[in-house]
């Protein structure tokens, strides 16, 4: 696993610096694709996506500082870090809410230059929110058919005319939502509204709202925040069955559920990648550890006696450092 402090290394085997490269590991051997779980399976040719030493800066604030990485084709790459470490931001950059100050993006091969949001369905990227997002006065199920619009297939007028092939086109959008829903085990949610349901149940239909649209690449935003360990269980296993059908890029602080389903995991810290490669390297660089683990609690002392949960900060960190966010970020004060 390369560090950034290393990267100046990384041009023997053509990596960029920072980069995590599907298919191959830190050290340039061919890879089958391990998964948290230890499952192996061949991954296809190719990088899905490739972000290309994007910098980022509001005002003054650098949010992303010559951020690289890749994403391979069903693959989980999990992105971690402090809070606001940039993560939000780089989210919003994949999904053209914010313009880079400079670098590149390439979604298959091909720059993927001024991409627009309403974009994103049509290119076979979606993405679920941290505030989930779901419209409150649309049922469970109306709200995932939102997410199948890119299936439509009547145009406007028909619609508008209300003639019999709007009702067949609105009746198969149905079946595919209601047939999601089915299978993340909230079919029975489909008429209430998103205020009727627990928490853990409008996570599974926004994350049915995002997977109907049948993505090439999935944006999870923090996923696991607000649900019971029970429910983070299910959750674990539901990612990993994700990767059969799309791409996962998956932001999340509960390190247990990162670490049970991510195949590779890029860190940031602010606005760096500090250092990328599979759970089991990740979890040992002392790096990551000063920046954003911290060490293990001693067996009989209490969490808080110089110990950090993840995303907070020791009074080492540089004096007057800031944490850089900008437009739609839910990071605190830092991306």
């Amino acid at each position: 696993m390369r560090h950034a402090g290393a990267a100046q290394d990384a041009g023997h085997d053509g990596a960029r610096p920072g980069a995590t490269r599907a298919g191959t590991t830190s050290t340039g051997a061919t890879s089958t694709g391990t998964t948290g779980s230890g499952a192996r399976e061949e991954q296809p040719e190719g990088d899905l996506l490739a972000v290309s030493d994007v910098s980022v800066a509001f005002g003054g604030l650098q949010a992303l500082d010559t951020v690289s990485l890749d994403v391979g084709r069903r693959q989980v790459l999990g992105l971690i870090g402090p809070n606001g470490a940039g993560k939000t931001t780089l989210f919003n950059v994949i999904c053209g809410f914010v313009r880079p100050n400079s670098g590149s993006l390439h979604w298959e091969g091909r720059p993927l230059k001024q991409v627009r949001p309403q974009h994103l369905a049509r290119l076979g990227i979606a993405r679920t929110l941290q505030s989930l997002g779901l419209f409150p006065h649309l049922s469970a199920l109306e709200n995932v058919m939102v997410g199948a619009d890119r299936h439509h297939r009547a145009g406007f007028a028909t619609a508008l005319g209300a003639l019999p092939k709007s009702d067949t086109d609105e009746r198969s959008l149905g079946a595919r939502a209601s047939g999601l829903m089915d299978e993340l085990g909230v079919a029975d949610a489909g008429h209430l509204l998103p205020g009727q349901l627990p928490y853990g149940v409008q996570k599974r239909v926004a994350l049915a709202r995002a997977l109907v649209a049948e993505p090439k690449l999935l944006l999870l935003d923090e996923p696991a925040s607000g649900l019971s360990e029970a429910e983070m269980r299910e959750l674990g296993g539901l990612v990993r069955t994700l990767r059969e059908r799309t791409s996962v890029m998956l932001v999340e602080h509960h390190m247990d559920l990162v670490m049970s389903v991510c195949d590779r995991l890029v860190v940031l810290d602010f606005g760096k990648v500090i250092a990328h490669g599979t759970p089991s390297e990740v979890q040992g660089d002392q790096a990551v550890i000063d920046a954003y683990l911290g060490e293990a609690v001693p067996d009989g002392h209490e969490a808080g006696n110089g110990h950090k949960p993840p995303g907070t900060r020791e009074p080492s960190d540089p004096p007057g450092a800031v944490r850089a966010e900008g437009p739609s970020g839910s990071e605190g004060n830092r991306g």
